[in-house]
């Protein structure tokens, strides 16, 4: 009887952590071009809301890639606001991830830190900071 509950609760944690492998919103499939040329590379910087980034904002011009290049040493996935772009998860220490992105303004979070916030094609100023379904803060 006791190897049942064990081995029911093992099946249990195989299934949660089977379950936390995509960013954990149900949104789209990551979509980065790996070894892709940017038009422009954003710098992350660690979890320093937005100060994150650099640049922030970016603006890619015309060819609208945008490179995420992680300086910190722990991982960064880097999803569009309104889940137009997934990066997927983005190790330390140089790795990267290239995206195409709206022509439109966007604003971007780290979904696994929303307090790192960033906006691409924005105007000026601070990006807002990441509110709703995708940022785990409803």
């Amino acid at each position: 009887m006791r190897s049942h509950f064990v081995q029911a609760g093992i099946l249990g944690v195989l299934i949660g952590l089977a379950g936390c492998g995509g960013g954990g919103y149900g949104g789209p499939a990551p979509s980065p071009t790996l070894g892709g040329t940017a038009s422009v590379t954003v710098n992350i910087a660690g979890d320093k809301g937005s100060q994150s980034f650099n640049p922030n904002p970016a603006s890619p011009g015309a060819a609208l890639t945008v490179a995420w290049q992680n300086a910190d040493g722990v991982t960064h996935r880097i999803v569009a606001n309104d889940n137009s772009f997934d990066t997927g998860n983005i190790g330390g220490n140089g790795k990267s991830a290239t995206v195409t992105v709206p022509a439109a303004g966007i604003n971007y979070h780290c979904s696994i830190h929303p307090g790192m916030t960033g906006a691409i094609n924005g105007t000026s100023g601070t990006p807002p900071p990441c509110t709703g379904l995708y940022c785990g803060n409803q």
